[in-house]
């Protein structure tokens, strides 16, 4: 070809800058990146595929999760709040999106695999169900009481991208990426990658602060109501708390080659934490919306397993219990209430 660059046998692009791009990546990853860091390559695949020639397979894994459907109904979902009125409110994709950027910000400080960390924070929240933990509880006791089984938001993330993205085909990610994905939670295992924790860490650092945040701007507590002592110890503001929480991580995690906090950071996070789910997670304002949400899942779930005939083609085969819930956990917040009053509410005849 003219430009010199030449098709592959891959069927990829080829070219002088494609063919030397592995090879520039190892070696900087071995000259710059920590020794406990995940190289990028060789890529492990649960199907082997060609690599790309610009990307490296995290960066092509992380491309792959921003262009998923699951990924852009996150701005439709609930992060504390259920279909805020104010602009200003946080969203299950702002929530992903301050995970990703924060967790960059250590990874590279702990001179670890960025675009790992990048990956895994974007990719977490895909399997969240609609109205956040409320509607993540509401969904696993429909299951429980029907099927004897279960629902867990990080496992059905995995269940995205492995299998109901592009059409059934799942986004064959890499693994590392996936075990940060279904690990991400503290119900679930350690990571195996220091990248992996790095994400569980920040996804709690993330949701505390910007929910403070939110809840103040919705008026269900002041800043006054919140604990003295965290705040003394941590700061006034979400941006001060957040910066003494990653300096502190990523000054002890470097001596302890793991990711760590220092224990009087740490102990002053969670009797954070233990404020927020007291007061605003499990308190009164939302505890009112359990037995509403409650109600829409229930309806729902109840209502599909009558009639799976109704459940759209692009879920895939499989048991009732299966298709039901991978119906009712991609659905938006605004998407499920829609169904609800359109399977609930009469509508009244043309004359």
């Amino acid at each position: 070809m003219s430009d010199g660059v030449i098709q592959a046998g891959s069927g990829h692009p080829s070219g002088p800058v494609a063919d030397a791009f592995e090879r520039r990546i190892r070696e900087r990853e071995e000259r710059e990146l920590s020794p406990l860091a995940t190289r990028s390559y060789p890529p492990q695949r649960l199907r082997p595929e060609p690599d790309c020639g610009l990307r490296t397979p995290f960066q092509r894994d992380r491309d792959r999760i921003v262009h998923s459907k699951a990924f852009r109904r996150l701005k439709h979902k609930t992060q504390v709040f259920v279909s805020p009125t104010g602009d200003h409110y946080r969203t299950r994709l702002t929530h992903t999106l301050e995970v990703a950027q924060v967790s960059r910000t250590v990874a590279r400080a702990l001179a670890l695999n960025e675009d790992l960390v990048e990956a895994i924070g974007l990719g977490h929240d895909l399997g969240h169900p609609p109205f956040g933990h409320i509607g993540e509880d509401a969904l696993d006791r429909c299951l429980a009481e029907r099927f004897g089984s279960s629902f867990l938001h990080h496992e059905h993330s995995l269940r995205v991208v492995d299998t109901l993205e592009r059409d059934g085909q799942g986004l064959n990610l890499t693994m590392p990426v996936r075990d940060g994905i279904v690990s991400h939670s503290g119900r679930a295992a350690e990571p195996a990658t220091l990248e992996g924790k790095i994400v569980r860490l920040m996804d709690r650092v993330a949701y505390i602060n910007h929910d403070i945040d939110d809840s103040v701007r919705a008026g269900v507590i002041t800043t006054a109501d919140l604990p003295a002592g965290p705040i003394e110890i941590l700061g006034e503001t979400g941006p001060r708390r957040i910066d003494t929480l990653v300096h502190d991580l990523v000054e002890h995690s470097e001596k302890a080659g793991d990711i760590v906090q220092g224990e009087l950071i740490g102990s002053a996070m969670t009797e954070l934490r233990e404020f927020m789910f007291e007061r605003v997670y499990l308190g009164p304002e939302a505890t009112r919306e359990h037995a509403k949400i409650g109600r829409v899942v229930r309806s729902l779930f109840d209502h599909y397993c009558a009639h799976p005939e109704e459940i759209p083609d692009s879920i895939p085969p499989g048991a009732l219990e299966r298709r039901v819930t991978d119906y009712l956990a991609g659905m938006t917040d605004r998407f499920c209430i829609r169904t609800f009053e359109r399977l609930s509410i009469p509508v009244a005849f043309a004359p």
